[in-house]
């Protein structure tokens, strides 16, 4: 499954959250991938909006096996104090996961199909 999600980004802090994550901790990266976090990546408006996507077999259970991580506990906490709006709330647990509305390759696999199912069930005439 293909997910986005929302976070903002302190004002103030955006320069310090870009630092941080020109380096993240080896232990973070290897912890993310070996729980199921694939193609994952982070945009940063001027203002602070951050959109994260990440590609994963269950948005539940990447962030279950990420809460199981010692790594995990210690970067949220020291993540927590970049973002507004988390009422307390981890990062992780925080964001607002965008519904996806679009995505060219599903729509061009149902036409595709489409296109084949017609193909099945055109006449067929017997050439001899």
């Amino acid at each position: 499954m293909r997910v986005c999600f929302q976070l903002q980004v302190r004002a103030d802090r955006i320069d310090d959250y870009r630092s941080r994550h020109a380096q993240v901790w080896p232990e973070m990266l290897n912890a993310l991938a070996e729980t199921g976090w694939r193609n994952y990546s982070l945009f940063l408006r001027p203002d602070g909006l951050l959109i994260g996507y990440l590609e994963t077999p269950s948005l539940d259970e990447a962030l279950a096996g990420m809460a199981r991580t010692e790594i995990n506990g210690r970067w949220q906490a020291e993540m927590a104090e970049f973002f507004d709006e988390l009422e307390g709330q981890a990062p992780d647990e925080g964001f607002l996961v965008l519904e996806e509305v679009f995505h060219l390759e599903d729509q061009l696999n149902r036409i595709n199909d489409l296109h084949d199912q017609m193909d099945d069930d055109a006449p067929r005439s017997d050439v001899r």
